[in-house]
């Protein structure tokens, strides 16, 4: 028990000589620690977390024509590691072609109907032509046989001749009507073949376009660069399993690393102190020792909420001014947004603010040997300090814990001390 009470004073004081010692206006009294209210410029600053990510990539997309195809979603076979480094025309993944392949199937089952149907149009309008030529030429024998018998009976009784000549007139008009049908016959045909050749067609040119489409399901790197997996709209990285669809056939990415940003995202409170060109301190969590500069390029106007989150935060870019070959996409990063420089002006740390009620915030001043509750306005505010617009002046003494008997205090409002200054 005498051990742990000593390691417990121990760990009091090392914490109290560590406060000391970074914070040349912070003083340790009768075990009390005390802070100095400091004047000076006041950086309004945000912190996030965030991740990197190239200015520009080249997309590697799956196959064209997923629609026109009727793939609504294909899913990834195979794909090489991320980060492996590529040249222009190496092999990346493989698409699953198990549905590809029953379309295939379907479609040249298609293909050699039409091509029965075309086949079989083709002799049936030919026979029919024929037929209706060999008609023709009968007819044309029967017109000339009936102007024979009708010339060999100028001596016959009239009623005979009457006869041969309406035979002639029959001949002749069965004859004009067949030309007639023979027309029509030949258009019919005509109009079967244009079909059956169209349907034939279409059919050839959709099973070619899914042969040649079958050979995109091999996918190869449009330039040089080092393999980045796409992120899914939840964040997921893509990989072998994963679904590209239709609308979005995205497989990977070739990241230019030479220009990056840190992508990060803001919640809704914050959002409105960041703006476009605001400095940024930009640390990694990969090289601790590195710190990096950037600024605001982009802050979004839509709201999103995270998964497994209830509130709504903005998604804010920020472009890295240096250039690095340490830096790889996906590094996670420590971003500390300038929104605003204050000059001239008293700050303290966020510990010595306490609040009484639902409005009234005070600090508790050294009052020579005793204290002083003293009702402050707070102003802007940081990830650790807050400026003090009224209640306390530079080199203040405020206690940075809250002292016993602080409770029933009474608090120096700002109205009564101002008042007092006018009498």
């Amino acid at each position: 028990m005498k051990k742990k009470v000593i390691l417990g004073g121990a760990g009091t004081l090392l914490l109290i000589i560590l406060i000391w010692f970074f914070s040349g206006s912070t003083a340790v009294e009768g075990g009390e620690v005390f802070i100095e209210a400091k004047k000076g410029t006041f950086k309004v600053e945000i912190t996030t977390t965030g991740e990197l990510e190239a200015e520009k990539s080249v997309k590697i997309l799956g196959p064209n024509g997923l629609r026109a195809a009727q793939l609504w979603q294909v899913k990834i076979d195979h794909i090489v590691d991320e980060g492996t480094v590529v040249k222009k025309g190496d092999y990346i993944a493989r698409l699953d072609q198990s549905e590809l392949s029953d379309k295939m199937g379907s479609r040249y089952n298609e293909l050699q109907q039409s091509l029965s149907k075309f086949t079989q149009t083709k002799l049936d309008t030919a026979l029919e032509l024929r037929a209706a030529r060999d008609e023709l030429i009968n007819l044309r024998y029967a017109v000339e046989e009936k102007e024979i018998i009708l010339s060999q009976s100028k001596f016959e009784p009239p009623a005979t001749i009457k006869q041969a000549e309406i035979n002639l007139e029959k001949a002749k008009r069965e004859y004009s009507q067949a030309k007639e049908n023979y027309k029509l016959k030949t258009q019919k045909a005509v109009a079967q073949m244009q079909e059956a050749a169209a349907e034939l067609a279409d059919d050839q040119a959709g099973y070619d376009f899914l042969e040649q489409m079958k050979k995109s399901f091999t996918i190869t790197a449009p330039e040089s660069g080092m393999l980045v997996y796409h992120r899914e709209w939840n964040g997921t990285k893509m990989g072998i399993g994963s679904t590209i669809r239709a609308w979005d056939p995205v497989v990977a990415t070739l990241p230019d690393l030479s220009t990056m940003i840190s992508k990060t995202y803001v919640n809704e409170v914050d959002i409105r102190a960041i703006n476009v060109g605001q400095q940024v301190v930009i640390g990694l969590d990969a090289f601790p020792e590195k710190k990096l500069s950037g600024k605001v390029t982009n802050v979004a106007n839509i709201g999103e909420q995270k998964p497994n989150s209830d509130s709504k935060v903005f998604q804010v870019s920020i472009l890295i001014n240096e250039s690095d070959t340490t830096l790889r996409p996906a590094m996670t990063t420590s971003n500390t947004i300038i929104a605003e420089t204050i000059p001239n002006v008293v700050y303290v740390p966020l510990e010595c603010l306490h609040s009484q009620g639902d409005s009234i915030t005070y600090v508790v001043k050294k009052d020579g040997l005793g204290f002083a509750k003293t009702e402050v306005k707070v102003g802007e505010i940081n990830a650790n300090e807050a400026v003090i617009r009224e209640g306390v002046q530079e080199g203040d003494k405020l206690y940075l814990s809250v002292p016993q008997g602080i409770d029933d205090a009474p608090i120096a409002f700002i109205k009564e001390e101002n008042s007092l200054a006018d009498n």
